[in-house]
């Protein structure tokens, strides 16, 4: 039995009751063998993208007629280009650890590839996969480019080279990017917060500095010891990056490090090409009589900024033959070496975020500590809910809100954005941040936005048999119409801000009639839809598309409120 098989069917049996009943309500899966994989599904979906409970099963898709794909998460647009991942699972309940991922999976996950994301190409899907698949494929109608990212996890070993062979006849060139992820990769990266002692040799002079507490080392450093250095510790050394590694292909920057690697005259001006690695530790040592070419003990080792530019440099360097290496230790890095005291967590936070914020990133952990957070959290703290302005993997209690859902409610609810809301959450963090949580947001606005988002949310993921073919888009503009709604039935104007003393029959209506307000809301966006489309036929795309512009906002506001 291997170790690392073991300890992951552990805490897969464990999830396995987490999942088990919104596993029933939403995919139908009852089966203890089924919900198994399923549990391992969402465990890789939720280790590799980082994400919540909700937002993980959320991206599931399994349940028959899953064209080979057991999980979809799409990012938002950066650059003309949106990232789509895609998992297929295959769990064995040996847990020897030597199985290859079988070779008919890794043809359906061609296959998915090859008809999930053509725009014109009929297929015959669950309609949970149906709806992810048609708004990526509205997007591609936009003119926006998928860059598709597969993921195929498994509690063995990778695939075959035959079916590699299949693979590479996909010809989807640097679109499309293969990954196998297995017992030992989940458990890395679940172990990330395990200390990294370790020693990296810097090349030429170095600067070394102490001031205001702290110790500086700038230098060179070869690309073959960064590649050496992932290989050794892999993702425990991106505990503190906020992106971990977005993939080698579909990601010009990490392309460009692949290129300049690959080409022997470009090698020696890699280290003027790349803006470098930052990393932080606890401390550093080295000898101070040598010149040049410090050999550096370090302990507590994480790599900031640069982790792209690290795994791309380790992948690259792997997929080389022993002729192309040949000369590679011309190309060097910039390294910035910070020794910072644990004490100082927030200086540590503050470079982790000066560092990062010029490329946009999920920031919502950098900006948990600021005022208007703690502010929130003592807030709503006094009305009976817990906010959780910080991840944790704990599981959301019904009077739990977390940082993340605040932010996507209250754009869509109260500053009546519910496009940016569901498809610019990248910079809800970022750009939108002073907008959404400005400092006349209250606790009472934060608990009923998100109470209402819950409701058309819990309606987009249980739909009614009859419901409308644009519920699963619409959870966004719904929770802002419903909020619309109890303004009307509280009496409230617009712009009137809701405190603690409105709160309590704000919260009794929407215990009593939040399924008529969502209802009444359907029923509005339903007349504004066919105002929009002059009542034509309108597909699946078409609708993703509709919801993802802000066009049906103005649509909306004609139609009169009729309460019933």
């Amino acid at each position: 039995m291997d170790v690392s098989a073991a300890i992951i069917d552990q805490r897969v049996t464990a999830l396995m009751e987490k999942v088990r009943e919104p596993a029933r309500e939403q995919l139908k899966i009852y089966e203890d063998g089924k919900l198994k994989s399923l549990s391992f599904v969402f465990m890789c979906v939720q280790t590799l993208l980082l994400l919540d409970d909700d937002e993980a099963f959320d991206c599931l898709t399994e349940g028959g007629n899953d064209f080979g794909a057991d999980a979809l998460y799409a990012s938002d647009e950066q650059d003309g280009e949106f990232v789509v991942t895609l998992f297929q699972g295959k769990y064995k309940h040996n847990l020897d650890g030597d199985s290859a991922f079988p070779e008919n999976g890794v043809k359906a996950a061609i296959n998915a590839v090859r008809y999930l994301f053509d725009p014109s190409a009929e297929i015959a899907v669950n309609k949970r996969l149906l709806a992810k698949v048609e708004g990526v494929r509205s997007r591609i109608r936009d003119g926006f480019i998928p860059q598709i990212r597969v993921v195929l996890c498994n509690n063995g070993a990778t695939w075959s080279q035959e079916a590699q062979c299949q693979i590479d006849l996909l010809g989807a060139g640097n679109q499309v990017t293969w990954e196998h992820v297995n017992h030992d990769r989940v458990l890395s990266i679940m172990q990330a917060a395990k200390p990294v002692n370790d020693s990296l040799k810097f090349t030429g002079k170095a600067l070394v500095e102490d001031f205001d507490f702290n110790r500086v080392l700038v230098g060179k450093v070869a690309v073959s010891e960064i590649a050496a250095l992932v290989e050794r510790h892999g993702d425990r050394l991106l505990e503190r990056n906020i992106r971990r590694y977005l993939g080698l292909t579909g990601n010009r920057v990490n392309e460009g490090i692949r290129n300049t690697l690959a080409r022997d005259e470009d090698r020696s001006n890699f280290y003027f090409y790349n803006n470098g690695i930052t990393l932080t530790c606890s401390k550093f040592e080295y000898n101070a009589l040598q010149q040049t070419d410090y050999q550096v003990r370090i302990e507590n080792l994480q790599i900031i900024n640069g982790g792209q530019t690290s795994n791309t440099i380790f992948r690259a360097i792997r997929a080389m033959s022993e002729a192309e290496r040949q000369g590679i230790e011309k190309a060097t890095v910039l390294v910035r070496l910070y020794q910072l005291s644990e004490a100082r967590a927030d200086f540590v936070q503050n470079i982790t975020y000066a560092t990062n914020s010029q490329n946009p990133v999920d920031l919502r952990d950098l900006k948990s500590n600021d005022a208007t957070q703690l502010r929130l959290e003592t807030d709503i703290a006094q009305l009976g809910y817990t906010y959780r302005r910080k991840r944790n993997e704990a599981s959301t209690r019904p009077d739990d809100i977390t940082i993340g859902t605040a932010a996507e409610a209250v754009l869509s609810v109260w500053l009546r954005r519910p496009h940016q809301a569901k498809y610019f959450s990248r910079e809800h963090f970022g750009k939108l941040y002073d907008t959404i949580f400005c400092g006349e947001l209250t606790g009472a606005e934060v608990i009923v936005s998100t109470l209402l988002y819950r409701i058309a949310e819990n309606r987009r993921k249980r739909p009614a048999a009859d419901a409308p073919d644009f519920v699963p888009y619409a959870s966004c503009f719904l929770a802002m119409r419903m909020g619309q709604y109890l303004r009307v039935l509280l009496n409230i104007r617009d712009g009137v801000a809701f405190d603690h003393k409105t709160f309590p029959e704000a919260r009794r209506l929407i215990e009593e009639e939040g399924e008529t307000l969502f209802d009444n809301s359907v029923s509005d966006v339903k007349k504004a839809l066919a105002g929009l489309y002059n009542r034509e036929e309108h597909s699946l795309q078409r609708l993703a598309g509709t919801f993802r512009r802000g066009d049906l906002i103005e649509e909306l506001a004609r139609i009169p409120f009729a309460y019933v």
